[in-house]
């Protein structure tokens, strides 16, 4: 009998080793290889760390140091330099004439470090030299002096700290390895002994959330491993998110990394976009045809996809020419110059746009969600036309779709029918849906009498995504306020009829580099054009605002503004002009028409009450502009001012810090769009505060160029990381996953 247990005990532990051995030495050569990279990571943070640290040391002391020095005054200097030196990290300063002689340092600064050459003090990125008493970090920085020519400073900063936090560092991960090979033989070893019985029943009884069962007999729940389950749950769910904050800095998102994702992620998959506008609008002018692209968000930010990703894309044939461009199964070939996709278009009569579109979409849904003091209008003959349209979308969707699975972009407010009538016809569709406005909070969303049919069609959907946290929240609480589901805070994801929507938040964002960039005249020539055009010498200083004619937009507010600058600042009276390019938008209704007349009105007084010799504060100019033309104004302004009441993201802020790649210009941008929770460094303002608006106007059009420079660096680099690929890719990468997901459950449905 002892016999007998012995050998069993030994066949358990070479089955343990069998698995624990490989795992040990796969963990060991991992930490062999991580350590080195988290070193020259760390010492890659910390060299930033240090160059901005001293960039900021070497700003703050610019002035007065050049003060003192045009008085020769080489006892105050000493003194500056040494009240700077009291920081503990900072070790030394000295001032190097331009002829490269040390004038002045402080006492522990390094005999042997000596002035920089000229190619040194050009850029503004330190170097760590090892020197007797250890490692420094030596940054230069210019001094201008308009009487003796430019000296430079020199920063030195002791870097024995870093040394010491990288071995803190290496110790951690030693330690955190050797707990994690701990856990993992643990769990393997667990594993291999459940395997002996019948570990395949624990793990479907686990994903069916009934625990792990007694093998070889029917299943039951072990209560007393009913926490491990709940563990293990949370475990993956937090395993989740890592991978997904990793996939983000891993990936550089491009349009070329978005095709391999497809390819990868989605097998292949073509993707069909379904909204409302269409890219491309065809018009006739004269004997000819006409092509442009709408001024709209929507197309600026869902196009490059399209182009990256190829596929269908169907919206409504708008255009005077549409029809005649397309073959018989409505689609055609764009972008003109480059085809790279097909546009589907879907024809409407005008009774259906006028229901659809111009009544329950934008007298209803639009001021709904924007809460911008319109009050929303809802009928129920546009509540009937809204849902024939919806179902017209989605017979097209059936009919363009190649598999019973395809993937599905349905985009914004015109087709929250959508989702759920295309999960009716094909049950296995991976459909993406993205709010491109606000989600209301559920007070304000009751006021519709159809939320509850809005909602159930919403949840339609695979992924659902709004702009920021805040939307996304609020849709949250709408869903568990007017719907009986099962709503899981914490992984965003709700849970009605069988169907799984998880909800995120992905902010949008525009194409980088913008395609028409390398076309693009230098800044200094659109500056000279723009200039010209108004009739204005160089020095003269130009704002731009480019919206739609909306009243969410702020239009008003921020002509208000720009008249309240006028009052307050009389010396820019003649020498500042702020030009509002404003393309009409819905003409046919009320509100609109009504605001179109405010809007010239307001202008007309103000360029009356202010206009000199041919000046005049405000020029307006209500038509459509393409965007390369609209790029070259942002190239050209001082500033540009976005002054949105209620926005989802506002991808105007964005275009012009892409346009601006001489790093100046200001951005002037209001805390309610959502872009302001990104784009920290421009000036946050609140529209409805004249007063303040015009302030920060005047700010930034006497901002100091190393100010704009350091702002404007900060939002190009957000805009290059965060671009519209990274927008797609987030949403595609949680949609295969949950594809995998529905996969491996129906597999395992399909065995039991």
């Amino acid at each position: 009998m002892k016999k007998a247990i012995s050998s069993s005990s030994l066949k358990s532990l070479r089955l343990s080793l069998r698995f624990v051995v490989p795992l040990a030495v796969a963990l060991g050569l991992l930490a062999v290889t991580v350590v080195p990279l988290v070193d020259r990571l760390t010492m890659h943070w910390f060299m930033r760390d240090m160059d901005i640290r001293s960039r900021l040391i070497a700003n703050t002391l610019h002035d007065q140091l050049v003060e003192l020095l045009q008085q020769e005054n080489a006892a105050k200097v000493r003194s500056l330099l040494n009240r700077a030196v009291q920081d503990e990290r900072l070790l030394a300063l000295g001032y190097c004439d331009r002829r490269g002689k040390l004038l002045y340092k402080t006492p522990a600064f390094p005999e042997a470090l000596g002035c920089p050459t000229p190619a040194a003090a050009e850029t503004d990125k330190g170097r760590v030299l090892h020197l007797p008493q250890g490692a420094v970090h030596v940054a230069v920085h210019p001094v201008g002096i308009p009487s003796a020519g430019a000296g430079s400073l020199i920063l030195v900063h002791d870097m024995s700290f870093v040394e010491r936090r990288s071995e803190d560092t290496r110790n951690y991960i030693i330690a955190f390895f050797a707990l994690l090979g701990l856990m993992v033989s643990a769990i393997t070893v667990f594993v291999a002994h459940l395997s002996w019985r019948g570990w395949l029943e624990g793990v479907r009884a686990m994903l069916r959330g009934e625990g792990i069962v007694r093998p070889f007999s029917q299943p039951t729940v072990e209560p007393e491993l009913q926490p491990l389950v709940g563990d293990l749950r949370a475990l993956l769910r937090a395993m989740d998110s890592e991978r997904r904050l990793a996939d983000d800095a891993t990936v550089t998102w491009s349009p070329e990394a978005l095709r391999n994702l497809l390819h990868k992620q989605l097998t292949g998959e073509r993707i069909i976009v379904v909204s409302n506008r269409e890219p491309y609008i065809h018009s006739k002018k004269g004997d000819g045809i006409e092509v442009h692209r709408p001024a709209s968000g929507l197309v600026t930010a869902v196009e490059p996809v399209m182009r990256a990703c190829s596929g269908t894309w169907i919206a409504h044939g708008s255009g005077s020419a549409d029809q005649l461009v397309t073959d018989r199964q409505d689609r055609v070939a764009v972008p003109p110059d480059h085809p790279e996709y097909t546009l589907r278009r879907i024809w409407l009569t005008r009774e259906e746009e006028q229901g659809y579109y111009y009544g329950f979409a934008n007298e209803g849904l639009w001021p709904l969600c924007h809460i911008a003091h319109v009050r929303p209008i809802f009928r129920s003959s546009d509540w009937r036309q809204y849902q024939e349209v919806n179902q017209r979308f989605a017979d097209a969707v059936v009919r363009e779709a190649d598999s019973d699975d395809p993937v599905v972009l349905v985009q914004d407010y015109h087709f929250a029918l959508l989702p759920g009538m295309i999960r009716k016809a094909l049950p296995k569709a991976t459909i993406i849906t993205f709010w491109h406005i606000p989600w209301p909070n559920p007070e304000s969303f009751g006021i519709c009498p159809w939320r509850e049919e809005l909602l159930e069609g919403m949840l339609g959907s695979t992924i659902l995504g709004f702009h920021t946290p805040f939307h996304r929240k609020n849709f949250l609480e709408t869903v568990d306020r007017y719907l009986e589901t099962r709503i899981e805070h914490e992984s965003s994801t709700i849970s009605r009829g069988g169907n799984l929507t998880m909800v995120e938040s992905y902010p949008i964002s525009i194409q980088w580099p913008p395609p028409w960039q390398e076309r693009q005249p230098p800044v200094a020539q659109c500056r000279e054009e723009l200039r010209r055009e108004l009739g204005e010498g160089a020095g003269h200083l130009v704002g731009i605002g480019v919206d739609r004619l909306d009243y969410t937009k702020g239009i008003l507010e921020r002509f208000r503004a720009v008249e309240k600058l006028m009052e307050q600042h009389p010396e820019l009276v003649g020498a500042f002009t702020f030009v509002q390019i404003a393309a009409p938008s819905r003409s046919a209704l009320d509100d609109y028409q009504a605001f179109d007349a405010q809007v010239h009105t307001l202008a007309q007084r103000i360029n009356q009450r202010f206009s000199r010799k041919g000046w005049q504060p405000i020029l307006l100019k209500a038509e459509h502009h393409e965007p390369e033309v609209v790029n070259r104004y942002y190239r050209g302004a001082d500033v540009c001012i976005v002054t949105s009441l209620h926005d989802g993201m506002n991808l105007v802020a964005k275009e012009f810090v892409a346009a601006r790649d001489d790093d100046q210009g200001v951005l002037v941008l209001s805390q309610f769009t959502g872009a302001a929770h990104e784009m920290h460094e421009a000036l946050i303002v609140n529209p409805y505060h004249i007063e303040q608006t015009a302030e920060a106007i005047f700010r930034a059009l006497t901002m100091p160029q190393f100010e704009q420079r350091e702002r404007m660096r900060s939002m190009r680099a957000l805009v290059r990381d965060f671009n519209v690929y990274r927008w797609a890719g987030r949403m595609l990468l949680d949609a295969a996953r949950v594809r995998q997901r529905e996969k491996l459950s129906a597999r395992i449905r399909r065995d039991q």
